[in-house]
């Protein structure tokens, strides 16, 4: 029998196609890396269904590709209330993300909602820019401003020893 992990994150943007797919990724790659896969369950998802079954944008996929990490596996779901029932950390990528899953979180699982960047450590930007609309630049600042709170993210798992129980 397969034991539960820990701790579960679910990612969160508008589309599930470029930020939240590319945090899921690059979050799975650094909990890979500590050997903390087996205690911590990694998913994301968009709060629109235009992108539902669609893999990351392939602007995304080629510029986490150039890091080592592959996003191709991956398709967009659209979030639902339930998934504050799932996950312990439901992380929204921007301001108005965040907005829209405060409207649909269940009374009670409040604390499980959180800002990405504010687990940032070299940042002081408050919201991953979506860059679907951009050139190539984009999606390269949203990767360093993902590795950073992913990290950042790690760290308070295991400061809070959510991964070592």
């Amino acid at each position: 029998m397969k034991k539960r992990p820990m701790v579960s994150v679910l990612f969160v943007c508008m589309g599930n196609i470029c930020r939240s797919p590319t945090a899921e990724g690059v979050f799975r790659h650094k909990v890979r890396v500590a050997g903390l896969e087996d205690k911590v369950h990694i998913d994301s998802a968009g709060t629109i269904a235009y992108h539902v079954g669609h893999p990351p944008d392939p602007r995304a996929q080629r510029a986490a590709l150039d890091r080592g990490i592959d996003l191709s596996v991956q398709r967009a779901r659209k979030v639902t209330s339930n998934d504050f029932e799932k996950f312990d950390f439901v992380i929204a990528m921007d301001s108005d993300n965040h907005y829209e899953l405060e409207a649909i979180c269940p009374t009670g699982h409040e604390d499980r909602l959180h800002m990405f960047l504010k687990f940032a450590r070299n940042s002081r930007e408050t919201d991953v820019p979506d860059p679907y609309y951009g050139g190539v630049n984009g999606f390269e600042t949203v990767l360093d401003l993902i590795e950073d709170a992913s990290e950042g993210l790690l760290a308070h798992l295991q400061e809070q020893k959510l991964t070592h129980k």
